[in-house]
């Protein structure tokens, strides 16, 4: 059966001079999750939390409303970091979870113990774009707040995170702060 009779185009579009994301690409990574979220069997699985919050579409004028997908993509990864929880708790006991948990908060303090300016690398070449390091930092103290004294903080609000740009040294390499809150992200919602 057709991608496009099996999900029906349920993302608003951009006007046609606006760009947004491939409805194509859209549609069939929404048809992978959704048989795969739906597999009973793990062998049948061909998708996990990680593999939604890496996807990536091309931008096209009139494509669907990033803002609408990435609000269905979080809510998508959401719904399988709540079954690979399930499943290992199921599987291993709730302390092989509080486990894994640990061994993830453990890495992420690591680097948030680290001194403020301090935290990530700075790019090895100056014209390099680049994350404000009191932006990246500023969100550093708060996730401390979250993990040490159970302060208030959503995954969403990590997802969204945005921080000023920089110019090479002066700022935070944006790949590496990039894959650290993937992490917090993983965490977050493995809580949750």
């Amino acid at each position: 059966m057709e991608t496009q009779r099996q999900i029906p185009a349920a993302f608003q579009r951009m006007p046609r001079t606006e760009y947004g994301y491939n409805a194509k690409q859209v549609d069939q990574f929404l048809q992978r999750a959704r048989v795969s979220l739906e597999a009973a069997e793990p062998s049948q699985r061909s998708m996990k939390s990680p593999d939604v919050r890496g996807v990536s579409f091309d931008p096209v004028k009139g494509g669907y409303s990033p803002a609408m997908v990435d609000a269905a993509l979080d809510r998508l990864e959401d719904a399988f970091a709540r079954r690979e929880r399930d499943e290992l708790i199921a599987g291993q006991g709730e302390e092989a979870w509080l486990q894994e948990i640990g061994a993830l908060a453990a890495v992420l303090r690591a680097r948030l113990d680290r001194p403020a300016g301090e935290r990530f690398r700075r790019p090895s070449k100056s014209k390099v774009r680049s994350y404000n390091v009191g932006d990246v930092d500023n969100l550093c103290t708060d996730l401390v707040g979250y993990l040490e004294h159970d302060k208030p903080m959503s995954v969403d609000g990590i997802r969204r995170a945005v921080f000023r740009p920089a110019s090479g040294v002066e700022g935070y390499e944006e790949s590496q702060v990039d894959a650290f809150l993937d992490r917090v992200v993983e965490l977050m919602a493995a809580i949750d």
